[in-house]
């Protein structure tokens, strides 16, 4: 487990140098542009990311013994959202950078054996879970970003294979909010990257499948980019599913968020 957490660590470190890199380029213009999650900006995207590190760095600097002010959610979020673009996006560099010197910091011992009260789950959770979790959301959110000037950006690899390996453990537990099996209405195992996705009352992800229906026939990051729901035209270029589904059933699995 520990060998995963440091992966984790490192996998949002690159998600970190690769954005900030972007983001260092934009004008007023870009950020003000339609992103990958067609509901946001670039800039209110960058805003999501930034104010979830500025929320999620609190309680993981709280369980490595570091006292932190209160301060409640909506009152973040509104901070944020009354922000201009450019305050947004220079806040998600911030933010985002301190959220990451607090893991980066960590111990080997804290690595492995904290526990994280993330507030909004019924009970704390594992270091590795709480790190996951915003794996998955930052690798999202940043295709998001990427692929408003870049049409074949994918999620970042080692982000992906580290995902998928977390989605076989700590955080499969989120498919049940992702997936909607019933959307199928037959059970069906696929192979997929480096695991395989089994779809029946509810979805999980394993290590390995004897007899998959189907086969997903695309990297890592496509899988990644299924489960959100962001494996859509024109996005989907070479990804094709074969066996007893399809990549539409597929998709209407997971409907994305």
């Amino acid at each position: 487990m520990s060998q995963l957490v440091d992966r984790t660590i490192t996998a949002l470190r690159t998600e970190h140098d690769t954005l900030a890199a972007l983001v260092h380029t934009l004008t007023d213009e870009q950020l003000a542009t339609t992103s990958g999650a067609a509901e946001w900006t670039v800039a209110q995207a960058l805003s999501h990311l930034g104010s979830g590190a500025e929320i999620g760095r609190a309680p993981i600097a709280r369980a490595a013994g570091e006292t932190v002010a209160a301060e409640d959610n909506p009152t973040i979020w509104a901070r944020w959202d009354a922000s201009a673009p450019r305050a947004q996006a220079e806040g998600f560099l911030e933010h985002d950078a301190r959220w990451l010197e607090t893991v980066e910091a960590l111990t080997p011992e804290q690595r492995s054996s904290l526990t994280v009260d993330l507030g909004f789950l019924p009970e704390p959770v594992s270091l590795l879970t709480a790190l996951g979790m915003r794996l998955n959301e930052v690798a999202n959110h940043s295709w998001d970003v990427r692929v408003t000037f870049d049409a074949k950006a994918g999620v970042e690899a080692a982000s992906a294979e580290v995902l998928v390996d977390l989605m076989a453990g700590p955080i499969g537990f989120m498919l049940g909010f992702l997936a909607k099996p019933a959307e199928l209405g037959k059970p069906a195992s696929v192979a997929i990257p480096g695991a395989g996705l089994v779809i029946d009352e509810a979805v999980t992800v394993v290590d390995h499948l004897e007899s998959p229906s189907a086969t997903f026939n695309g990297p890592a990051e496509a899988f990644i980019r299924l489960v959100s729901g962001r494996l859509k035209a024109p996005y989907d270029d070479g990804v094709t599913v074969d066996g007893a589904l399809s990549l539409d059933d597929l998709r209407r699995v997971f409907p994305g968020f």
